[in-house]
Order: structure tokens, then C-alpha cells, then sequence
């Protein structure tokens, strides 16, 4: 059987990086939603739950894809541990402030987070890599600043929640980016290196007389056993999509997720959008138009 022409399997190779993708975004989209189902449960037991059942999920996955050779690799590099070690506290921190914000009905600060995520990303590569911003860039980085300075004045202190989201998320998007590994074995390796704090907390939780592992509550046991399949799940598809998609086209789907966050807060549970509020998403909108159309201007003497 012939070949099909570079044509046909470069537009296939597309629209699979699309669904992939579309997959993967989705459902960090729907993480809130899956959350409340954990919401009786402390966020702090929620997530060392999370890292426990990862660690089981997507080392089967690595397994049985034969792919444990990369995960020992790591551990027989001590500059590549190190950086995972850092973006392994980066995301426990990211993980325990989304977990406790949704139990606390804070999904739109949540949301509010991962849009300022891309440009904070950009402050990030200012600062540390001393990368020169683009005018729109700029702009947008600008307008951020000033949207979170009106949110402080105008409600009386900082979004912290976003922030710390937006800060810890980019951060670790830094420290992952700079450290050679590939994204599953990497995640793996993070949720090993945090795998004893998990489990002794989850014991000193035990002995303290916290009912910390719900043997006698079957629903929210396999709903904290899920946490590990909604995290290695999007994590396969997300790298499977990078792989066949434009930096570009995944910049552009990194707004999903915020954007479900937004709808299902103020539609699903009816959290309160008041106007100090609703000013800021608009200046974050408008600066991410800016940033996005910049990014695009870039891009297309590219292809």
C-alpha cells in the first residue's frame, strides 16, 4: 500500500495534536467540577491523596508504555533531579491552593489565576532568563499589573489566591522548561519525590485521629483514587498535542480551562461576579487580546 502524500499525514497529524489538545485542556477545565466532589474533604488530605494515586497511575502507564528507563535516567542525573525537585514543591503548592480554593467557592479567583498564568509567564522570562519584551508585551504585561493593583485598591487587598496560582504555575512552566526531561517521566519523578511527605502525613493524620483514608466512604475514596487518573489523563494528552500542535495554536487553548472555570463558577454555583471583580477580568481579557494578537503578529513570518 502506498503512502499517503506529506500533505494528508501533516492534516492528520494536526487534527490529532487538535483533539489531544482539546482533551487535554478540557478537562483541566473540568477539574472544579471535580473537585466538589471532594469538597468535604480537607484540601490538604485531598492532595496528598492526589500524589499517592498519580504516583500509581502514571507509573502503570509508563510501565506498560515500557517506558521506566526514563524515570531511572533521572534518578542517575543530580542536575535533572534537582530542577524536578524544585518544580515538584512548585506544583504541591499549586495543587493545595486550587484544591482549598475550590472547597472554599473561590473558583473565580481560581479562574482569575490562570488567565494572568501566560503573562506572568512573561514576567518570569524578563526576569530570570532577561528576555526583552515585545511592545505588545509590554502592554499587556502592564495592563495586568494595573488590573491587580485595582483589585487591591477597589476590594481591599490582593487576589493572594491568584496570585500564588499564577506564580507557582508559571514557575514550575520555568523550571520544567529548562530542565531536560520529558513531561510524563518528569511527573512521575515529582510526584515520587513527594510520595513520603504524602504518605507520612497521611499517617500522621491517622494518628491524630483525622479519618484520613475514607475506607468506610466508598464514594469519596474512588473520587480521591480518580485524582490520579485527571492527573496523569491530561498530562499524556497535553504532551501528545504539543508534539503535533504550533506553540501558538497551544498558547491559544491554554484558555479553555480559565474560561470553563469562569462559566461554571458564575452559572454553575453562582458565585458572586460584583463589579470591582468583573473590571478586573475585563482589563485581563483585553491585556491577554493584546498579548495573544502580539504573539500571532510573531508567529506568521514564521510559517
Amino acid at each position: 500500500m502506498s503512502q499517503p502524500p506529506p500533505e494528508t499525514q501533516a492534516h492528520a497529524e494536526f487534527r490529532q495534536g487538535l483533539f489531544y489538545g482539546l482533551a487535554a485542556y478540557g478537562m483541566w477545565g473540568f477539574l472544579p467540577a471535580y473537585y466538589k466532589l471532594t469538597d468535604t474533604v480537607p484540601a490538604d488530605i485531598v492532595v496528598s491523596h492526589r500524589i499517592i494515586w498519580s504516583v500509581l497511575f502514571v507509573g502503570l502507564f509508563l510501565y506498560l508504555r515500557g517506558r521506566w528507563k526514563e524515570v531511572r535516567d533521572v534518578f542517575r542525573q543530580p542536575k535533572v533531579l534537582k530542577g524536578l525537585t524544585a518544580s515538584a514543591a512548585l506544583i504541591a503548592v499549586n495543587w493545595l491552593v486550587f484544591v482549598w480554593a475550590i472547597e472554599q467557592e473561590r473558583v473565580l479567583d481560581v479562574s482569575l489565576g490562570y488567565f494572568i498564568n501566560p503573562l506572568v509567564s512573561i514576567v518570569v522570562g524578563l526576569v530570570i532568563l532577561h528576555e526583552r519584551l515585545s511592545l505588545g508585551q509590554g502592554i499587556a504585561v502592564g495592563i495586568a499589573a494595573l488590573a491587580v493593583l485595582v483589585q487591591a485598591v477597589l476590594a481591599g487587598g490582593l487576589p493572594w489566591v491568584s496570585l500564588i496560582l499564577a506564580f507557582s504555575f508559571a514557575g514550575y512552566g520555568y523550571v520544567r522548561k529548562v530542565t531536560p526531561v520529558n513531561a510524563t517521566p518528569g511527573m512521575l519523578v515529582e510526584t515520587l519525590l513527594l510520595l513520603p511527605l504524602a504518605i507520612g502525613y497521611l499517617l500522621f493524620s491517622l494518628s491524630w485521629g483525622v479519618d484520613a483514608l475514607y475506607l468506610d466512604d466508598m464514594p469519596i475514596l474512588l473520587a480521591l483514587a480518580g485524582t490520579g487518573i485527571i492527573t496523569a489523563l491530561p498530562l499524556v494528552c497535553f504532551s501528545a498535542a504539543a508534539r503535533r500542535l504550533p506553540l501558538f495554536m497551544i498558547g491559544l487553548m491554554q484558555y479553555m480551562a480559565p474560561s470553563m472555570h469562569f462559566l461554571m463558577a458564575v452559572y454553575l454555583w453562582g458565585e458572586p461576579l460584583d463589579q470591582t471583580k468583573l473590571l478586573t477580568f475585563a482589563m485581563i481579557w483585553f491585556a491577554l487580546v493584546i498579548f495573544t494578537y502580539d504573539s500571532w503578529k510573531r508567529y506568521r513570518p514564521a510559517t
